[in-house]
């Protein structure tokens, strides 16, 4: 068996911990210290490409979008929705620790195909919520990989970013017949009531971890009417 290599360490900001990516043979790992299991992993990608593609799927031929992809982790999100988009299109990939971006530019980028390098993405380095403070209509979808779902789990402040409040702003955010997504590696009825409280038309839908098999996660779907 392969050894595994540390490749790279990071400090979530204001205490949120501390992240490693690690390597063993092509598969990589980015696990937070001092919870158990790795955070993300480079063989369970299916559910995070199935965020992109529910949220972006009523932007098929649509010119000029934009979206909004709250997270980058290893990519996988963000190169889906390139994926699912125009040529036209644009989207902007809000990312809290800036070693994630780096380690993206280098080997872990070669996962998701390098979507960094696509001339259709913008980079927002820092808290995803900072962008929701205009409350103008700016986005066509809005695709939120933060942390394990609604609940905070990397990051305590996260808590904030699925408030009654935020949901609302972010409502304010989509453009008319937008679409929020949100992944969570779990499904809880309350949230949904909360989306609806907000003013979305909701759903949502389970989808596994990896092609068909493993854990099974939730795509929280919320439409502005």
């Amino acid at each position: 068996m392969k050894p595994t290599i540390l490749l790279g360490t990071a400090q979530i900001p204001n205490d949120g911990g501390e992240l490693r990516l690690t390597q063993r043979d092509d598969v990589f790992n980015i696990q937070l210290v001092g919870v158990h299991g790795e955070l993300m992993s480079s063989r369970m990608s299916s559910s995070e490409v199935a965020l992109s593609e529910l949220g972006c799927a009523h932007l098929q031929g649509v010119e000029n979008a934009k979206v909004l992809v709250g997270g980058l982790g290893m990519g996988f999100t963000l190169a889906a929705a390139l994926k699912a988009t125009s040529s036209s299109s644009q989207v902007v990939v809000a990312e809290l620790v800036p070693e994630v971006v780096e380690w993206n530019k280098g080997a872990l980028g070669e996962c998701a195909g390098r979507p960094l390098d696509d001339q259709r993405t913008e980079v927002y380095l820092g808290d995803v919520a900072e962008l929701f403070m205009s409350r103008q209509a700016t986005f066509d979808a809005i695709l939120l990989d933060v942390d394990n779902g609604p609940e905070a789990f990397t990051h305590d402040d996260n808590s904030e970013l699925y408030s009654m409040a935020s949901l609302q702003a972010i409502r304010e955010m989509l453009h008319p017949n937008g679409v929020l997504a949100v992944w969570s590696a779990w499904h809880d009825p309350r949230f949904t009531k909360r989306l609806k409280k907000a003013g979305f038309s909701t759903s949502f839908k389970t989808v596994r971890a990896h092609k068909g098999k493993g854990s099974k996660h939730t795509i929280y779907l919320a439409k502005k009417s």
